[in-house]
């Protein structure tokens, strides 16, 4: 199967959490500096040149919250790849199993060897498999899949 969603939905949970955390720290480094109890030309330059650094501190955050949107997608998307995949790795199995029932059973009523199989269930016989989970299952061509 292809990427662990569990880890990434972590990773999207710290991304989340650490954009939080920035914007937190943004709000705290404003309202420290509001509160100095500093005054003059110098104390407003300073408070000017923290609110600016704050405003670059919510840009990174909101870059965070971005990047986890964007890995949210990714992961929704791998996993809905993953369940296709699953879905046509299921549906071909059973349509082979099911053709090789048929032709045992035909071989078996008879005697001898199965009787001839028409295209689709020649095409079914003969379908050798991806690995299972594997990206390929999204591009198999099979008779009723």
């Amino acid at each position: 199967m292809y990427g662990d969603t569990a880890a990434g939905r972590k990773r999207v949970a710290q991304l989340r959490e650490q954009g939080g955390d920035i914007r937190a720290l943004a709000a705290r480094l404003v309202s420290q500096a509001e509160a100095a109890p500093w005054h003059g030309k110098a104390a407003d330059a300073m408070r000017e040149r923290i609110k600016e650094r704050a405003n670059h501190l919510r840009a990174a955050a909101a870059h965070h919250e971005t990047a986890a949107d964007s890995l949210a997608r990714h992961l929704a998307e791998v996993d809905s790849l993953k369940e296709a995949i699953d879905t046509r790795s299921h549906k071909a199995t059973s349509l082979v199993e099911d053709a090789r029932t048929r032709a045992s059973q035909a071989g078996a009523e008879e005697g001898e060897a199965p009787v001839e199989a028409d295209a689709t269930e020649t095409a079914l016989l003969a379908f050798d498999p991806p690995p299972a989970g594997h990206k390929d299952w999204l591009t198999v061509t099979l008779p009723g899949l």
